[in-house]
């Protein structure tokens, strides 16, 4: 059994580009450097990937319980088949799809119509401007009211910095299809949040979200 207590020691800024849609590089593993069925190096997956997954769970759920648990819950399946795993497919990109197809399983049981903070008890970076995070408030809220396969797109997208490529790997879908749940997310977001510091968004051409807001 995996503990998650890592998610409690997350000090972290989210970028989500509001113009060129280019994320920054993930600096999460990638690698192949791995033998399926070695417990030891799912072991040292675990220690290196466990923030991201927690991440994308808790940016989908909204819940920082519920998205623990399924964190948990993807790595107890993804260990369950590690011995499976093919080693020409990125590790992590592989516990990512375990993960959101875990989220997406959740969220439809339980029929979430409103979630708890996305962040919580995360911490905050120092001197954050009040308008700026009144912003990020508007823009965190209204992706949680996004249909989860969009958000899992924008979230895989603009939180990992995955390719459009990567990210149908991931979810087992077209490119094409990827393309399309990020541009209406997009739409989405940009009719929801229009008088909302809009203008502030495009003029910078990133919107930072702060942890723990």
């Amino acid at each position: 059994m995996w503990m998650g207590s890592q998610a409690t020691d997350l000090r972290e800024t989210v970028t989500f580009d509001g113009v060129s849609g280019e994320p920054g590089p993930d600096r999460g593993i990638r690698d192949c450097s791995y033998q399926p069925g070695s417990k030891e190096d799912f072991d040292r997956l675990y220690r290196a990937s466990y923030q991201r997954i927690f991440r994308t769970m808790i940016a989908i759920i909204g819940d920082p319980s519920g998205a623990e648990d399924c964190a948990q819950e993807a790595f107890l399946l993804a260990f369950k088949a590690w011995g499976r795993w093919k080693a020409d497919a990125p590790p992590e990109a592989w516990i990512h799809r375990i993960a959101i197809n875990t989220a997406i399983s959740y969220r439809r049981k339980r029929r979430l119509r409103e979630v708890g903070e996305l962040i919580r008890r995360l911490g905050a970076p120092p001197e954050v401007d009040p308008t700026e995070t009144a912003v990020a408030r508007d823009l965190v809220r209204e992706i949680r009211r996004l249909p989860s396969k969009q958000a899992a797109a924008l979230v895989l997208r603009h939180l990992h910095g995955y390719t459009n490529r990567e990210i149908a790997g991931i979810l087992r879908v077209p490119e094409s299809t990827v393309a399309s749940r990020l541009m209406k997310a997009k739409q989405v977001l940009s009719a929801r949040l229009a008088g909302s510091e809009d203008e502030r968004l495009d003029a910078s051409g990133s919107l930072r979200v702060p942890y723990g807001q």
